[in-house]
C-alpha cells in the first residue's frame, strides 16, 4: 500500500473521528443548556430556548432523520429508545445510528492506514457497532448498580419520613434531596408526573418497568398492595430495605469471589487480538500467510473459539441473586 493511500486513509479517519466527536458535544451542550433551563424559575429568560432546539447542518440533520427513520422500521417496539433512556445519554436513535457508523468507518480507516491490509478494517467496521452497544449497556448496568445500592437506604429515609407525619409523596421529594443522581433522576420524574395528574402508584409502577430492576419491582408491588389492603407503610418499607440491603451484601460478596473469573474472561478474549494488530505492525510479512487463503478460515475459527470461551466463562460468573 501507498504512502498517498496510507495517509488519505489516516486523512479519511479523522475526519470522521472529527465529526463523531462534534456531534457527541453538540448533544452534550444541548443537555446542559435544557438542564440549566429547567432549572430556571419562571418568568426567567437567561437561557435561550433556541439553545436546545436548535439542529445541525442539513445535510447531517437530514442524515440523523433518515436513520432515525430506518431504526423505527426495524426496531417496532422500541427497545433502542428504551435502552437509551435507561442509560441517560442525551442521543436520539438516529444520532447514535450515525455516529456508530462515523466512528466505524473512522476506526476502519485509521486501521487500514496503520497496519496497512484491509482485513484489519473490515474487522474495525464488525466491531464498532459490538463497542457501541456494549457501551449503552455498560451504562445503563453502572446505572442500575448504582440504584440498587442507594435504594435501602432511600427506602429507610422515606419511612423515616413517614413516621414523622409526612405525606407519601412529600417524603418522596425529601429523599430526592439526599438520594444518589441516578435514583434522585428516577424519583424526581415520579414527582413531575404526580404534579402533571398521574397517581403515584401508577408513576412508581412505570418507574419500575422502566428501569426492569427486580428490587423496585417488589417495592412498587407491595405499595400497590398496601394501597389496596391498608397497613402502616413505614414498617412495610422498613422491612423491605433490610431484605433489599441483605441482598446487596450477598450480590457484591458473589462480585468479588468472581472478580478473578470475569478479569480472566477480559484478558483471553482481548490478548488474541491486541496481539495480532500488534504482530501486523510490527512484522507484516510475518503474518501475510495468515491473511490469505486458509489462513483466513483459521483466524476466523481461533475467533469463534475465543468468542464462544468467553462467553462461556462469562456465564459461568454470573450468579444471579
Amino acid at each position: 500500500m501507498t504512502t498517498t493511500v496510507v495517509f488519505t486513509m489516516l486523512a479519511v479517519g479523522g475526519g470522521l473521528a472529527i465529526l463523531v466527536i462534534g456531534i457527541l458535544a453538540r448533544v452534550r451542550d444541548r443537555e446542559k443548556a435544557l438542564a440549566r433551563l429547567l432549572d430556571l424559575p419562571y418568568g426567567e429568560n437567561d437561557v435561550r430556548v433556541e439553545s436546545v432546539s436548535e439542529t445541525y447542518g442539513p445535510l447531517v440533520e437530514g442524515t440523523i432523520e433518515m436513520a432515525g427513520r430506518v431504526v423505527d422500521q426495524l426496531d417496532t417496539k422500541g427497545s433502542m429508545t428504551a435502552a437509551l433512556e435507561r442509560a441517560r445519554l442525551p442521543l436520539r436513535p438516529g444520532e447514535l445510528v450515525l455516529t456508530t457508523a462515523a466512528g466505524a468507518v473512522a476506526v476502519a480507516m485509521l486501521l487500514v492506514g496503520v497496519t496497512g491490509s484491509w482485513l484489519f478494517g473490515f474487522l474495525g467496521l464488525g466491531l464498532a457497532p459490538l463497542v457501541a452497544a456494549g457501551i449503552v449497556r455498560r451504562r445503563i448496568t453502572k446505572r442500575r448498580e448504582a440504584i440498587e445500592a442507594a435504594l435501602p437506604d432511600a427506602l429507610s429515609l422515606v419511612a423515616s419520613s413517614l413516621s414523622a407525619g409526612h405525606t407519601f409523596l412529600r417524603a418522596i421529594q425529601m429523599m430526592c434531596e439526599e438520594a444518589p443522581p441516578a435514583l434522585a433522576e428516577e424519583f424526581n420524574r415520579v414527582v413531575a408526573e404526580t404534579r402533571l395528574g398521574d397517581p403515584l402508584v401508577d408513576a412508581l409502577g412505570r418507574m419500575a418497568r422502566r428501569l426492569e430492576i427486580r428490587d423496585l419491582d417488589w417495592v412498587v408491588q407491595a405499595i400497590r398492595i398496601q394501597q389496596q389492603v391498608g397497613g402502616r407503610l413505614a414498617e412495610l418499607l422498613h422491612t423491605l430495605a433490610d431484605f433489599i440491603r441483605a441482598r446487596e451484601e450477598v450480590r457484591r460478596e458473589i462480585s468479588v469471589l468472581t472478580a478473578e473469573g470475569r478479569i480472566s474472561a477480559w484478558v483471553l478474549a482481548g490478548l488474541a487480538p491486541f496481539m495480532l494488530l500488534v504482530m501486523q505492525f510490527i512484522s507484516p510479512d510475518y503474518l501475510a500467510p495468515l491473511l490469505r487463503g486458509w489462513g483466513l478460515v483459521a483466524l476466523g475459527f481461533t475467533g469463534v473459539l475465543v468468542a464462544v470461551g468467553s462467553l462461556i466463562i462469562f456465564r459461568m460468573t454470573k450468579i444471579e441473586v
